[in-house]
């Protein structure tokens, strides 16, 4: 247990040295964009009175290194300031589009990763097969295709012609959790086409890549049938690879559902991002790109705490 909690550490402070470094990476990438933030949001009518003060109101007198700690500073404590647009508090701005991402995603996973695994496990046991070649056929093309694309296309036939779900996902605090599972289903059936052809990808390698093991042939030559030599000897041993899959295509749901949200018109951080970034609202854009980053290296700490608890090999690689 001690091992175990020697690489949780580990890995957890590599994964905050590295949010460290792209927080400095998004902080300054926006400072040196073109343009003026000050001009930029009161116009090119302003006067130089009035972008001075509001230059010192924002902190823009100051020094980038200064600006850059304040802001850090904040974002340790969930206080990524105001709002250049509309003056509300950034953490409240994105705290409830940030919470309606997250349902997107878990909704999205809740279908994708048990049917991406049972679809692996089969494809892996009908190997060369038809039922193989028209599964790989099928997630190649569902990988292959852009998340805008496949969204226009389940909105073309599954709302504008059946009128089966709606194609702009609004949501409203007094709807019941029914109404809300359906009118987010195109934008999470659109994630889950995308993530399950990966995951099924991945999972019937790993269970292939495992079945030349001697072990398995000794379960084969036992007289033991294919689906138990699959499910009782491969399976366990591939849940190492299994789970890093997952938990990296869990963080795409979080972090790669900008164009989905755009799309569906969903009110999630993704759709936020876009909006910040039209208006020029900049604290806006750096605290969903710190957020994005975060939620990304969280997920791949979980991938490799799950890796190493389901694989004792890895507790011990000398």
């Amino acid at each position: 247990m001690g091992d175990i909690l020697g690489l949780v550490v580990k890995r957890l402070g590599l994964g905050l040295i590295i949010l460290l470094v792209i927080s400095v990476i998004i902080f300054f990438m926006v400072e040196l964009l073109p343009g003026d933030i000050a001009q930029a949001v009161l116009g090119q009518g302003a006067t130089p009175e009035n972008l001075a003060a509001l230059r010192k109101e924002m902190g823009l007198d100051q020094p980038p290194i200064v600006r850059y700690l304040h802001w850090l500073a904040g974002a340790v404590t969930l206080d990524f300031g105001n709002s250049i647009v509309t003056g509300a508090s950034v953490a409240e701005t994105i705290g409830e589009r940030f919470a309606n991402t997250l349902f997107l995603a878990a909704y999205a996973a809740a279908i994708a990763v048990p049917i991406s695994i049972v679809l692996g496990v089969l494809v892996a046991l009908l190997r060369n097969s038809i039922f193989d070649r028209v599964a790989n056929v099928a997630t190649l093309t569902s990988i292959s295709s852009p998340e805008f694309f496949l969204g226009y296309i389940l909105i073309l036939y599954l709302a504008v012609k059946t009128g089966m779900f709606p194609a702009i996902a609004s949501l409203s605090n007094d709807m019941s959790f029914g109404d809300l599972l359906y009118r987010t289903f195109l934008p999470a059936l659109t994630l889950v086409l995308v993530v399950t052809a990966h995951m099924m990808r991945m999972t019937r390698a790993a269970i292939i890549n495992l079945l030349a093991s001697p072990y398995i042939e000794m379960a084969r030559l036992k007289g033991a049938p294919p689906w138990k030599v699959i499910v009782k000897h491969a399976l366990p041993n591939a849940w190492a690879p299994i789970i890093n899959v997952v938990a990296l295509n869990l963080a795409y749901l979080i972090t790669g559902v900008v164009l989905v949200e755009v799309v569906f018109v969903y009110p999630g951080i993704g759709q936020a991002l876009v909006d910040a970034v039209s208006k020029r609202d900049f604290p806006v854009v750096q605290a969903c790109c710190l957020i994005f980053a975060a939620t990304f290296i969280l997920l791949n700490l979980a991938a490799d705490v799950g890796s190493i608890l389901t694989n004792p090999r890895l507790r011990h690689p000398k």
